[in-house]
C-alpha cells in the first residue's frame, strides 16, 4: 500500500520484531567425582541443542554431595537435576527425600551404575519420586565415546522432562472455569466403547519414564484373585527389569516375575518383559493355551522390549479379549499397537497427564483415537477390576 501511494517506509516500519528466544533449560549436576562431572559437562556443553532447535541446555551449577545439592537447588532453582546416588556426607537417595519437600515439582534424573546394586538403588530412587535415570557408561573405549553415550541418553530425557514440568506448572493455575480434562477432551476425542464388550482374557501394559512408581501404585491395588494374566513392557535394561520384578513381587498381592521363554500364561500372573528382549505371545495348538516368547529382533520405536511388539502379538492371540493400558513415558511406543487393539474391539486405557512423569506415550495413543478413558493409576486399577471381575457392568459407560 505504501509503494502504491508513493510513500516510503520509514526505518521503524521496516523493522520486524524478532521472536523471543526461549530461555535455556537450566541443569544442575550433582556428583562427587571430578572426572564424572567433567564428562557430564562435556556431554551438556554450550554447543549442544535439544531435539527442538529452539531449546538449549545450560549448566547452572554443580554440587559434590547431597548437602551441596540442596543448597544449590534453593539458590539456583534449576529446571532439571542430574543426581548421583553414592556420595559422601549425604547420598542421592537421602537428598531426593529432602528435595521432594523443598522442590516437589523439580524433575530429577538419577545417574546410576549398571550393576545389580546400582539397579536396586535406582529403583528405590524412582519409587521416592525421581522422574528417570541414565546409566553411567562402563564399556566405552575412550572419553569421546562416553560423552557421546551420555549425550544420547540425557538430551531426550532433559527435553521431555523440562517440557512436561512446564506444562504441569501451567496446569496448577488453569483458566477460570476450564479444567485440563475439558481441554484434553476437546483436543483429542476419546474412542467410543464397542456395542458389545468381549470378556477380557489378558491385560497388556506399556510404560517407560516414571514407570516403576506407577506400577507399584497400580499393581498393589489389584486383588490376589485377579483372574487374568498381566503382561508388562517397561523400557529398562536387563538387570533393571529383573530387580523391578523382584521389587514388585515383594509389595503386590499378585505373583510378579521377569519373562521366561516358553512359559504358559496363567490367571493372576504378572510378567515383566526382560530388558533387551521383545516379549511376544503365541497360542499353542487347539487347547487355547497361550505362551510367551522372547525375541531379539530389531528395535521398534527405538526400543527393545517394545510395547507395540507385545500389543500386536496380544491382538493376534486374543483379538477383542485383550485390554491395553498405556502408562507414563516418552516417545510413541505402544500407540500403533493400541490402535490395533481398539480396532479389533478391545479396550485401551491411558494414564492421565496430571499423574504422568511424561505424557508422551499416553498422549500419542490418545491422539490416534485408541483410548476410551484417561485415568490416574489408582483409578486405572479400579477400572481393570471392574472390567475384568464384574463383567455384567462391561456394557455400561
Amino acid at each position: 500500500m505504501l509503494a502504491k501511494s508513493g510513500l516510503r517506509e520509514s526505518p521503524q516500519q521496516r523493522v520486524q520484531v524478532a521472536s523471543p528466544v526461549p530461555a535455556p533449560v537450566r541443569v544442575l549436576l550433582v556428583d562427587d567425582s571430578v572426572v564424572v562431572r567433567s564428562v557430564l559437562r562435556a556431554a551438556l556443553s554450550p554447543t549442544v541443542q535439544l531435539a527442538d532447535p529452539a531449546c538449549r541446555v545450560e549448566i547452572c551449577g554443580v554440587a559434590r554431595d547431597g548437602i551441596e545439592c540442596l543448597d544449590a537447588v534453593r539458590n539456583l532453582k534449576p529446571d532439571i537435576l542430574v543426581l548421583d546416588i553414592e556420595m559422601p556426607r549425604m547420598d542421592g537417595l537421602t537428598a531426593l527425600t529432602h528435595l521432594k519437600q523443598i522442590a516437589p515439582h523439580l524433575p530429577v534424573i538419577m545417574f546410576s551404575s549398571h550393576t545389580a546394586q546400582g539397579a536396586q538403588a535406582t529403583l528405590d530412587a524412582l519409587s521416592r519420586g525421581a522422574a528417570d535415570y541414565v546409566t553411567k557408561p562402563t564399556t566405552q573405549a575412550n572419553a569421546d565415546a562416553s560423552i557421546a553415550e551420555l549425550r544420547r541418553q540425557l538430551l531426550p530425557k532433559i527435553a521431555e522432562l523440562a517440557q512436561s514440568s512446564k506444562r504441569k506448572l501451567r496446569q496448577l493455575q488453569p483458566a477460570a472455569g476450564v479444567s485440563r480434562l475439558d481441554i484434553i477432551a476437546r483436543s483429542f476425542p476419546m474412542a467410543a466403547l464397542p456395542m458389545k464388550i468381549a470378556p477380557i482374557k489378558a491385560i497388556a501394559i506399556g510404560v517407560s519414564t516414571g514407570g516403576p512408581a506407577v506400577l507399584e501404585q497400580l499393581l498393589s491395588r489389584l486383588p490376589a484373585d485377579f483372574p487374568v494374566p498381566l503382561l508388562i513392557v517397561q523400557h529398562m535394561p536387563a538387570i533393571f527389569t529383573e530387580m523391578l520384578a523382584h521389587r514388585l513381587n515383594a509389595i503386590c498381592p499378585l505373583h510378579v516375575r521377569e519373562a521366561v521363554e516358553g512359559e504358559l500364561l496363567r490367571a493372576g500372573d504378572v510378567w515383566i518383559a526382560k530388558g533387551d528382549w521383545h516379549m511376544v505371545l503365541k497360542s499353542r495348538g487347539r487347547c487355547c493355551e497361550v505362551s510367551m516368547h522372547l525375541e531379539q529382533g530389531p528395535q521398534e520405536n527405538y526400543c527393545r522390549p517394545a510395547v507395540d511388539k507385545l500389543f500386536h502379538s496380544a491382538v493376534e492371540v486374543y483379538g477383542a479379549g485383550v485390554m491395553g493400558v498405556i502408562l507414563t513415558g516418552m516417545g510413541n511406543d505402544g500407540a500403533a499397537g493400541a490402535l490395533a487393539m481398539q480396532r479389533s474391539g478391545g479396550l485401551v486405557l491411558a494414564q492421565d497427564e496430571a499423574t504422568s512423569a511424561v505424557w508422551g506415550m499416553p498422549r500419542r495413543a490418545v491422539e490416534c483415537g485408541a483410548v476410551y478413558k484417561c485415568l490416574g493409576p489408582e483409578s486405572i486399577a479400579a477400572e481393570l477390576v471392574r472390567r475384568v471381575m464384574h463383567a455384567e457392568e462391561n456394557d455400561a459407560v
